[in-house]
């Protein structure tokens, strides 16, 4: 795949963000971004890592807000996504190239210049109410997640929920955020009705490792805790092991179940890293920064689960590997 290093944004750990850089796919023929002229881009480095980088959300006036899909891999054909982008910052994001399609990099712009869809709820009322819609569970989080910081202030999926609610609509809802229980209210009223289930994704129980991978994301232990309060309530709660990455979290499997299980989860789920597009190149250089020792052996596994690629992207292989 064609992919060209941004030349003002060097590989450096960029602290507090997952991508080490900016990537220009040239998938869509983009021309090369240039610096915006602000000092941050002659700054090279603080203490060994990249100039900070601000993140900034502009708001989206979408037309309509479900997303359908057809894939023989997912249990849901519908979903709804209230922002674009993550600032979560996972570097190994599967989400990472559709920020491509809106000319930006699936690198440090993915996690730092977000979309907001605040006419979520009014467009979802208005589509629940379409006369041929047939009801079927909705997914949250299966793009970016919905409890990302920035739904503290923005509150979008609280509004998408009581949608559901008011209307009886089931939900499936996937975050790494403990945030989610800020609406644990309406998610006990909800299960209540057997109309929503949870989980909550743990890649590890290494805070450290943890921050280098998902670097604003909540730690692993106010995750295990989320799980906690939401099965104390009544909430269905599972835990999603993924991804596991071999030779950096795969040894954890088994250790993330138990604590999931002590916790009230009453399931567990996975998948083997997805390095798709421009994920792959990120993906590798955040090796790199972070693993050095091993990079060749990480990517040796991979190569070998996805059928000599670093991406397998086949229904049925894609979710599991081979």
């Amino acid at each position: 795949m064609a992919i060209r290093p941004d030349p003002d944004s060097p590989i450096f750990a960029t602290k507090g963000r997952g991508a080490p850089q900016n990537l220009t796919p040239l998938r869509f023929n983009l021309a090369e971004r240039q610096a915006d002229g602000e000092w941050l881009d002659d700054r090279a480095a603080i203490d060994g890592h990249a100039a900070p980088v601000r993140t900034t959300v502009t708001v989206e006036r979408a037309r309509t807000i479900i997303s359908r899909n057809s894939s023989p891999d997912l249990g849901f054909d519908r979903s709804i996504n209230a922002y674009r982008g993550c600032e979560h910052g996972c570097v190994y994001c599967f989400a990472r190239p559709t920020h491509a399609y809106h000319d930006l990099s699936p690198g440090l712009d993915f996690e730092s210049r977000l979309f907001a869809k605040p006419d979520a709820a009014k467009l979802l009322r208005g589509e629940l109410a379409k006369p041929d819609y047939r009801c079927a569970p909705m997914a949250m989080g299966t793009n970016t997640d919905p409890y990302q910081p920035i739904e503290r202030d923005w509150r979008i999926t609280r509004e998408v929920l009581e949608v559901l609610a008011e209307t009886r609509h089931p939900v499936i809802i996937t975050t790494k955020s403990a945030r989610v229980c800020d609406d644990i209210d309406l998610l006990a009223e909800m299960a209540a009705q057997n109309l929503v289930g949870v989980a909550i994704s743990v890649t590890s129980l290494d805070p450290v490792v943890a921050r280098t991978l998902e670097p604003r994301a909540c730690t692993p232990a106010r995750r295990l805790d989320a799980i906690r309060r939401l099965a104390e309530r009544g909430i269905p709660v599972g835990v999603n092991v993924a991804p596991v990455i071999p030779a950096i979290t795969d040894h954890e499997i088994e250790h993330i179940m138990e604590r999931a299980a002590e916790m009230g989860a009453r399931a567990a789920s996975y998948i083997p890293v997805r390095l798709p597009h421009e994920v792959a190149p990120l993906f590798r250089a955040w090796l790199d920064a972070h693993y050095p020792d091993r990079a060749e052996k990480v990517m040796h596994i991979i190569n070998d689960l996805r059928g000599g690629r670093d991406n397998d992207p086949g229904f049925g292989t894609r979710m599991r590997g081979r």
